[in-house]
C-alpha cells in the first residue's frame, strides 16, 4: 500500500523555496501557521500536526523536513494549536489553602517551574473556606478554563473532606492530604521529622521535650504531635501538654513566655520555624540562653532560619520536591492509561545548627 507525505511518506525533494518578496516570518506578512509550514516541507497539515506532537508513525526524513520549515519559517506552534492537535489544552489548574505561608508558597512556585517546563499553563485559585461548596465551584471555574488536571494543596483535614465528598470527574493530585483510594497525593514525612526532633533533643539528655504545635486539624500539625507523643512514650519520658500555635511567630512568642517562666523546661520542638522565631525571642527577654538553658528544634528549614541567632536546629521539608513531584503524577496521569490511585512520602532531614545543646548539668 502507498502513503501519502500526509500519512507520513518522505516528501518529494528538499522543502520549498521562499516565494520571491516573501520574508522568513511568514508568506502573508502575518505570524506563520500550520499550512505555511505544511507547503513550505510538501506535506500534509496533518503531518505537521503529527510531528509536533511527536507521534512516532512520522518518518524520521519527513519529521527533519517539517522542523527545517518550522526554523526557516521562525514558526512557533501555538498552544491552541496543540490543543487541537491533542485534545488537551495543556493547562492545570491549583487549588491552594492558605497560600502566602512558607510551605504552601513553596510547593505552588515549584509546580509553576515544573509545569512550564513541562510545557503547561498553571491557573491558580487560593481559597480562604474550603466547605464543599466552595471547592467544587473553584473546580468547576478550573474546568471552564479548560484545565486537564487539578493539584491541590490541602493541608487542612476539612479541606481533605470536602475534595473527597465533591466527588470530582477531572484527575486530582492532592497534596498534604490521603483522600483514600481514589486520589494519588504526595505528603512529606511529618512523622519521621517529629520523631527525629524529639529523638534528636533526648540523645542530648534532655528528660522531656515540650511542644508547641500547629493548629488542630492541619494534618501535619496533628501527626507531628502523634510522632512527638510516641517518641516519648517509647522513651519512657514524661508527656507535657502540647500547646496549641497557629503557625506564627506571634503565636510563638506568646506560648514561649509561658514555657521560658517553668525553669523544668529544658527542650522545646516548635512545629514550624516561624513559631520557633517567637519563641526564641521569649525565651531571650526571660534571661533564658539557648542552647545552655533550652534547647529549640523548629521545623521546615525556613531560608532564614541558618541566620537566626543563634541558627536553628530544624527539620528540612523538601517543598520544591513535593510540588514537582506532584506534577510528574499528575502528567503521568494525563498521558498513560488509568492508573489506580498512588501515594508519595516525601522524606524529611533533621539539620542540626546551634540552638540545641546538651540538657544543663551534662
Amino acid at each position: 500500500m502507498t502513503r501519502s507525505a500526509g500519512d507520513g511518506a518522505p516528501p518529494q525533494g528538499p522543502p520549498k523555496a521562499l516565494p520571491k518578496g516573501r520574508s522568513r516570518r511568514n508568506f502573508a506578512g502575518a505570524r506563520p501557521v500550520m499550512d505555511d509550514v505544511a507547503r513550505l516541507a510538501g506535506v500534509s497539515k496533518q503531518t505537521v500536526s503529527r510531528v509536533l506532537n511527536d507521534n512516532p508513525s512520522v518518518r524520521p526524513e519527513t519529521r527533519e523536513a517539517v522542523r527545517t520549515a518550522m526554523r526557516t519559517l521562525g514558526y512557533r506552534p501555538s498552544r491552541s494549536a496543540r490543543s487541537l492537535a491533542s485534545g488537551r489544552t495543556r493547562m492545570l489548574g491549583v487549588i491552594s489553602f492558605d497560600a502566602a505561608r512558607f510551605g504552601p508558597a513553596s510547593i505552588l512556585t515549584a509546580i509553576n517551574t515544573a509545569a512550564q517546563e513541562a510545557g503547561y499553563l498553571v491557573s491558580s485559585i487560593a481559597l480562604d473556606t474550603a466547605d464543599r461548596a466552595t471547592v467544587v465551584r473553584a473546580v468547576d471555574t478550573l474546568s471552564a478554563e479548560g484545565a486537564d488536571g487539578v493539584i491541590a494543596i490541602a493541608p487542612q483535614r476539612w479541606v481533605g473532606r470536602a475534595l473527597a465528598e465533591a466527588q470530582l470527574d477531572t484527575p486530582l493530585m492532592v497534596l498534604e492530604n490521603d483522600l483514600g483510594k481514589d486520589a494519588s497525593f504526595v505528603t512529606a514525612d511529618n512523622r519521621a521529622g517529629a520523631r527525629k526532633a524529639t529523638e534528636h533533643l533526648l540523645a542530648l539528655g534532655h528528660a522531656t521535650v515540650w511542644h508547641i504545635a500547629g493548629p488542630t486539624g492541619w494534618l501535619s500539625a496533628d501527626r507531628r504531635v502523634e510522632a512527638w507523643r510516641a517518641t516519648l512514650e517509647a522513651a519512657g519520658a514524661e508527656i507535657p501538654e502540647p500547646l496549641i500555635g497557629d503557625w506564627s511567630a506571634d503565636s510563638g512568642y506568646e506560648l514561649g513566655r509561658r514555657l521560658a517562666a517553668r525553669p523544668e523546661v529544658t527542650a522545646i520542638f516548635a512545629s514550624n520555624d516561624q513559631m520557633a522565631l517567637g519563641l526564641l525571642r521569649a525565651l531571650y527577654e526571660a534571661g533564658r540562653r539557648v542552647p545552655d538553658d533550652v534547647s529549640v528544634v523548629g521545623y521546615d528549614d525556613i531560608p532564614e532560619a541558618a541566620h537566626l541567632l543563634p541558627p536553628l536546629t530544624t527539620v528540612r521539608t523538601d517543598f520544591p520536591e513535593i510540588g514537582t513531584r506532584s506534577l510528574r503524577l499528575l502528567l503521568s496521569q494525563l498521558d498513560g492509561p488509568p492508573e489506580p490511585a498512588v501515594g508519595r512520602v516525601v522524606p524529611v532531614e533533621l539539620i542540626v545548627r546551634r540552638s540545641t545543646g546538651p540538657a544543663p548539668g551534662r
